[in-house]
């Protein structure tokens, strides 16, 4: 059986406090986009390593399968790439509890819910809202940004809020994890003649519209 893992891409994030744990809370719009991993389950065990994703969700639902993951979305390039193969393992296994996502990591609620949304909380709160038929463009750099590392950042830099029309207050912590990012981000606004957004914590940045000489086109999906 073979389950599609699409990619989310943040379109807007406001970090609103953080919590006692340590964990921020956040104010997002996200969607689901056409750039997608691909996952096989046939009969067998498991192989990757428990600390993946695929096998947190295996464990969440007391499954087991082995599982082959065809990966194009990139790996720590702020696309949600894990969390989207750990709800398509939801999926396949008939699960829609958001508790049982948020568990496995912050985006899979949204990732399981899938079109377009407002995600609060640290993730575990996922309000659908109205679909909206967009295009996007997406420029990622051969570097992983490590979203840990982003927060703590965030943190030593005081909390920085994002004053841009559709905000990203985690943009300037970003830049000072990976200063390479600003390089990318100029490719981008130079190719297109638009202001990137960055996605999430990095590293895509993002323009709307379709420039294929820029970077790879995806488009919105339905839940």
């Amino acid at each position: 059986m073979r389950v599609r893992a699409r990619a989310k891409l943040t379109l807007s994030l406001r970090v609103t406090g953080v919590r006692a744990d340590g964990y921020h809370e956040l104010d997002a719009e996200m969607v689901t986009v056409s750039l997608a991993d691909e996952l096989t389950f046939g009969p067998g065990r498991n192989v990757l390593p428990p600390e993946d994703l695929v096998s947190r969700a295996l464990t969440a639902v007391g499954r087991q399968a082995h599982v082959v993951v065809d990966k194009r979305i990139p790996a720590g390039a702020g696309l949600g790439g894990g969390s989207a193969d750990a709800a398509a393992v939801l999926r396949w296994a008939g699960c829609d509890d958001l508790g049982v996502a948020a568990a496995i990591g912050a985006d899979v609620p949204f990732c399981l819910v899938g079109g377009r949304a407002r995600v609060r909380g640290i993730g575990e709160v996922v309000e659908p809202l109205r679909f909206e038929d967009r295009t996007f463009t997406l420029l990622t750099p051969d570097v992983a940004v490590a979203t840990p590392a982003v927060y703590r950042m965030w943190d030593e830099l005081g909390g920085p809020h994002d004053d841009g029309p559709e905000p990203n207050d985690l943009v300037a912590a970003a830049l000072r994890v990976e200063p390479s990012l600003a390089e990318w981000r100029d490719r981008l606004a130079a190719a297109t003649g638009r202001r990137p957004r960055l996605a999430g914590s990095g590293g895509t940045w993002f323009v709307e519209g379709a420039c294929p000489e820029a970077g790879l086109v995806v488009h919105t999906e339905r839940p």
